[in-house]
């Protein structure tokens, strides 16, 4: 009989009175997070039953709106690697990435 190993990440999310995040962490121990502050969080899990992709998308009042912008840039340049690796597709790899090009030269995120 095979050991199965598991790994845990947990998030917490302290809510306003409003149910507004206003803090969140994250832990994961086998990394050597515990409790890691972060202004957002963007979770994405498939359902494989519904075939249908399920978010969890959150951020506090405390997110700034430039920073956004950058979490959604590199989250979409991450996408584009993901899926690369994923699919072996790497013709639709570099068009997600000359996307990923537009959206930070339209938001002004090119250094």
């Amino acid at each position: 009989m095979s050991k199965n190993n598991t790994s845990e990440i947990k998030f917490l999310v302290e809510l306003d009175e409003n149910r507004v995040p206003e803090k969140l962490f994250w832990t994961a121990e086998e990394g050597g997070i515990a409790l890691s502050e972060s202004k957002a969080i963007m979770l994405n899990v498939w359902d494989h039953k519904t075939k249908e992709s399920m978010r969890i998308d959150l951020w506090t009042k405390e997110m700034p709106v430039d920073e956004m912008k950058i979490f959604f840039h590199q989250t979409l340049v991450s996408m584009a690697e993901t899926f690369k690796r994923a699919t072996n597709d790497e013709k639709m790899s570099d068009t997600m990435l000359d996307f990923c090009d537009y959206f930070a030269e339209k938001l002004d995120l090119k250094k």
